[in-house]
């Protein structure tokens, strides 16, 4: 649920190009090599190269941390080419460790840059330990709306996710790497998670500004992407959330368990607590899942495994079914989020279906449906290639309408490496875990859940 939309508006008339399914973008295959021999290995390894490489070479150079969005064609409706977003680069610091354990770089390499983006988070725009939506490379607030200018604790919520990981894999580090963590323990720190409950209110506030205090209103129920906002908030070691803010706020006193039936499955719990709407978007199934481990994730309300897969298989379902016979939607072709559109930026989902696929959708959801994502995969790079550029698949298309734009977007493609990996070696399922103040808060709210310890 990406509740506010981004202010992006696609000039799309002057440069729609055409996805006629005989794609001739060889690039993204290797030289004298056809991607119809690919074994599945090979594709996953591509396919994670590339996207990581959005968070390594297509980095905002002065942090090094990510950019809201890269534009092949070089058309930036708002001249916010380097705008760098705070979810996103919790995402690309996470794609960066499968850059170091697939061999694309070094592990010296993936350290210095670390240093260089908390050196730059540390001297950043913060409100109460928040970081804002957007920055500028100065490190000043860059509006996401006219009053979303201060601390956004759902996308500091993601960059929190993605440091914690990045500290549990140097955790046995030598002495550089022990100072990062370091460092990133204070940034953890010094995130004031009770702040966020509006002067003790039994629910986390999405946004504060110092201009316009708590005027953004808006109090995070469940169910959507941001649990991982409350597991953090109740692991705080030192501004944690209650028990009764879970219970009340996220779960809205058991409401939250009231679930539906859609396309044949259980959604295990209430995706839209004011709207109609069955089913969320299936980036609801990935971000908080980058590092927290679904299987064997329960609570009093919900089995998250099974949430995550249904919620992956509604949408696979739903392309099967194709209700309104949109073009090319089958068992290769399936997989709904928010992204890009013809209309601009919106939330794609089974009951508002524009014919927009997002090969995010289907990519990040690998762990839970491995045999339709990798269909998807093979037939995005072997059907569909010129949907693919050096980052990966664009960020979404359509065949009914004869659409995409060469364009990426951060929270999109952070997803697919990390969750690929996760389906591949359960990394940052094990990294994240092994927290043992994350441990405590889950055992705080009263969720069953995996226990690992970090060996370094």
């Amino acid at each position: 649920m990406r509740l506010f939309l981004i202010s992006v508006l696609l000039v799309v008339a002057s440069i729609v190009a055409g996805c006629n399914g005989q794609g001739t973008n060889k690039k993204a295959i290797a030289q004298n090599t056809s991607a119809k021999t690919y074994s599945d290995e090979d594709l996953l390894n591509l396919v994670q190269e590339q996207t990581f490489n959005y968070f390594w070479e297509g980095a905002e150079p002065i942090s090094g941390l990510a950019r809201e969005r890269i534009h092949l064609d070089n058309i930036y409706p708002s001249h916010d080419k380097d705008v760098i977003t705070i979810g996103g680069s919790g995402f690309g610091l996470m794609a960066i460790l499968v850059g170091v354990e697939r061999g694309f770089i070094s592990r010296e390499q993936a350290l210095l840059h670390y240093e260089k983006a908390v050196s730059f988070l540390e001297k950043a725009d913060r409100f109460h330990g928040a970081w804002p939506h957007w920055l500028q490379p100065s490190g000043k607030t860059a509006p996401f709306s006219p009053k979303d200018n201060g601390g956004d604790l759902v996308e500091t919520a993601f960059l929190i996710q993605g440091l914690l990981t990045v500290k549990a894999y140097f955790g046995n580090g030598n002495e550089q790497e022990q100072q990062l963590c370091e460092r990133i323990q204070n940034l953890w720190e010094e995130v004031e998670w009770d702040w966020y409950t509006k002067n003790g209110e039994k629910v986390l506030y999405w946004h504060w500004s110092p201009e316009y205090q708590w005027e953004m209103n808006f109090p995070v129920g469940g169910y959507n992407e941001a649990l991982i906002m409350y597991i953090l908030a109740a692991s705080s070691p030192t501004h944690p959330i209650e028990k009764s803010v879970y219970e009340k706020g996220w779960a809205k006193s058991g409401n939250i368990t009231k679930d539906t039936v859609y396309y044949g499955l259980e959604t295990e719990l209430d995706h839209y607590e004011h709207d109609s709407s069955p089913v969320g978007p299936l980036f609801w199934a990935h971000y908080s899942y980058l590092g927290l481990n679904p299987k064997g994730l329960t609570d009093a309300y919900a089995d998250y495994w099974k949430l995550n897969v249904n919620h992956a298989r509604i949408h696979y379902n739903h392309s099967m079914e194709n209700p309104k016979g949109f073009k090319g939607y089958g068992e290769k072709c399936w997989g709904l989020t928010s992204s890009y559109s013809p209309k601009g930026y919106a939330s794609h989902r089974p009951d508002r279906d524009i014919g927009v696929i997002s090969p995010t959708a289907a990519l990040s959801s690998m762990p839970y449906t491995p045999k339709e994502s990798m269909r998807f995969l093979r037939y995005i790079y072997t059907e569909q290639d010129s949907l693919v550029g050096k980052y990966g698949p664009y960020d979404a298309f359509s065949l009914d309408k004869n659409w995409y734009l060469p364009r990426y977007l951060a929270i999109d493609q952070g997803p697919i490496p990390v969750m690929i990996e996760n389906h591949r070696s359960g990394l940052f399922w094990k990294l994240f875990m092994s927290n043992q103040e994350v441990q405590k808060g889950l055992d705080k709210l009263g969720f069953q859940h995996s226990k690992t310890e970090n060996d370094g």
